[in-house]
Order: C-alpha cells, then sequence, then structure tokens
C-alpha cells in the first residue's frame, strides 16, 4: 500500500505543477486570450476538438467501467467463455461510422477557418505588408509606402492587413498567437493571410518551424495602434533622412564609424531596399535586441563585439571588422538615436 500511495502523491505533484507552469508566460503569447479574429477561429477551433476529446473520453471510460464490473470474473466461473462477438458486423460497423462522423465534426470547420483566413478578396483595399524571413529574423516591406522595416510591425486596429510571406533561406512559420493562427514561409511559393487586431496593444509573434540553432529566438512583435497613430507612424517612417546627424557628438563619431565599417553593405536606414541585414530605421524605439534581449546601450555593446553569443548562427557573425569597445559604444550610441517617429510601442500599450 506504502507503494502504491507514494506513486499516487508523485502524480498528483506533478499534476499540480503542471497546472502551475502551464499559467507562465507573457500575456501577449498565448492562444488562449484571443485579440484578433483568426485567434478567435482558432479558439473556437480549440474549444470544439476539445469537447469532442472529452465526450469521447467521458464515453469510452464510461463503457470501460461497465464492463469492468459488469462482466468481471466471478467465483465459481473461473472457466466461463463469455460470448464471442468477433466479427460482429453491427459492432464493427458503429465502431467505424463514430470515428467517421467525429472527424466530419472537427474537419468541415477547420477547412472553412482555413479558407476565411486566406481570403484575399479584400487585399486590394487594405494594408499589405510583404513579410521575408531570414535566419533568424523578419523583414517587412509595407506595399506602396515606400519604406520596410524590420522586427517590429505597425497595423492599425480593427483593420484587416494581408501579409505576403515568403522566405530566403529555410522553412519557417509566422506566429502571432493572441492575434492569428500560424501559416507557413516557404522559400518558392508565397503564401497571404490576414491579421485583424480587436484591440490596441503589443503582441508577441514567434518562428514556430525548427529553422536553426536560433530559431527558439526568432522572435518580433506586432504593434497594434489607433488609426490616426497608424497613419502619422506611415508619414514619419515615410519621411525618414538616413543623413540626419545625430544630436551628440559621440553619435556622431558612431555614425562615421558605422559607415566606415561598412555597415550599410547589410543594413539599411530608411527606404533603402538593402535587406542582408535588419532595416535599422527607428532602431532607437524598439523594445529589444535581436527580438530577444531589453535593448539598452551595454547589450548593443555586447551584440556588436560579439552576436554569436546573444544569438547563435546569425549571419552577423565574422561578416564585419572586429571593433574595439570604445567603437563600439560610439556606434551604440548612434543607433540608439535612430527615433524617427513619436508613435512607440508604448502608444499601444498605454
Amino acid at each position: 500500500m506504502k507503494g502504491w500511495m507514494g506513486k499516487i502523491k508523485a502524480l498528483s505533484l506533478l499534476g499540480f505543477l503542471a497546472l502551475i507552469l502551464s499559467g507562465c508566460g507573457k500575456e501577449n503569447l498565448t492562444a488562449l486570450v484571443p485579440k484578433g479574429y483568426g485567434a478567435e477561429v482558432s479558439m473556437d477551433l480549440i474549444i470544439l476538438t476539445t469537447v469532442v476529446m472529452l465526450v469521447v473520453f467521458a464515453v469510452v471510460m464510461a463503457i470501460f467501467i461497465f464492463v469492468l464490473i459488469r462482466f468481471r470474473k466471478k467465483k465459481g466461473q473461473e472457466d466461463f467463455i463469455p460470448k464471442q462477438v468477433e466479427g460482429n458486423h453491427t459492432l464493427e460497423t458503429v465502431w467505424t461510422v463514430i470515428p467517421i462522423l467525429l472527424l466530419i465534426i472537427i474537419a468541415i470547420p477547420t477547412v472553412l477557418a482555413t479558407f476565411d483566413l486566406a481570403d484575399e478578396t479584400e487585399a486590394s483595399d487594405s494594408i499589405n505588408i510583404d513579410v521575408t524571413g531570414y535566419q533568424f529574423w523578419w523583414h517587412f516591406d509595407y506595399q506602396g509606402e515606400d519604406f520596410q522595416t524590420s522586427q517590429d510591425i505597425y497595423i492599425p486596429v480593427g483593420e484587416k492587413v494581408y501579409f505576403n510571406m515568403l522566405s530566403s533561406d529555410v522553412i519557417h512559420y509566422f506566429w502571432v498567437p493572441s492575434l492569428s493562427g500560424k501559416l507557413d514561409v516557404n522559400p518558392e511559393n508565397e503564401n497571404t493571410f490576414y491579421i485583424e487586431a480587436y484591440e490596441e496593444g503589443v503582441y508577441w509573434g514567434k518562428c514556430a518551424e525548427f529553422c536553426g540553432p536560433s530559431h527558439s529566438l526568432m522572435d518580433f512583435k506586432v504593434i497594434v495602434v489607433s488609426k490616426e497613430e497608424y497613419e502619422q507612424w506611415v508619414a514619419d517612417m515615410k519621411n525618414v533622412d538616413p543623413d540626419e546627424e545625430p544630436e551628440s557628438a559621440v553619435a556622431v563619431e558612431g555614425k562615421e564609424l558605422f559607415q566606415e565599417n561598412n555597415c550599410m553593405g547589410c543594413h539599411a536606414i530608411g527606404s533603402s531596399p538593402v535587406q542582408t541585414g535588419p532595416n535599422l530605421t527607428n532602431f532607437g524605439n524598439r523594445e529589444t535586441l535581436a527580438g530577444v534581449e531589453d535593448l539598452d546601450k551595454d547589450t548593443l555593446v555586447k551584440w556588436l563585439l560579439d552576436p554569436e553569443e546573444i544569438k547563435p548562427g546569425n549571419k552577423m557573425t565574422d561578416n564585419y571588422p572586429a571593433l574595439n569597445k570604445e567603437d563600439a559604444e560610439k556606434i551604440a550610441e548612434y543607433l540608439l538615436q535612430l527615433k524617427h517617429t513619436d508613435i512607440t510601442s508604448e502608444s499601444a500599450e498605454n
């Protein structure tokens, strides 16, 4: 008895820990609190499949317990052989038809939702963003607006925004759990779907397809603001002057070092189509570095000196001249002053 009690206690403890840990995570990185049309559709499908599975589980357990009690071996009937049902057409028909019906119940809403979220009939009258997945970052090109950005996407609340997605290398998976479901980002064929956010806020996105050593660090943000703030943000981004002089003398030196080390060969500021590396327009207003680290000067200097330590397998490592700490601090000072608009993630959070 003691052995069984120990196992029950251990299982109870593991179950309690699993329940507690299931509540860990970011508030805006969950599919269970939908804040957009696609996420709401996904949640409805989750509820539907969960209900179906619970009903199946309850019925199977009820039959199992009934059979266990009703047909248990009884004293004096040790050699009794119950009636055999092998080849019973009625039973075989029942346990074949029921799974088919359950599959239909789940499949029809799933297929309808898939076609609904991929519907492009309103794309020509909506905002379109071309998304390119790289190891291990995201590039965004706003169609018809003549500017690009990376890592942070700004969209207006309550409007359909279409994402046209391609990969530059391996297969990635675009996923913003609170706003919509997942979709493959392939190297050859373009996939399109839309996001319609219900509330302003900052929503975390993930790559949900293993794509290399820093797959788990391939994060991005969708920043949902009011329509007026979005229009102001677009106007500010279109008017970025990459040659604008920084305010501080240290940042001016940083800009010169940035150019001398040919950083502009991979990174763009403004509407340049260069996208070998992430676009740095409005870099100083971002909250994260490389998608995962809090953006501050110390972390940025650490990245410039050794990006491999923060994001293993990235394409920047060993592809630029080695920097000393003093030069890295000056470049960091310059990059942190790249603030081209007053519309930031704080605008959405507030």
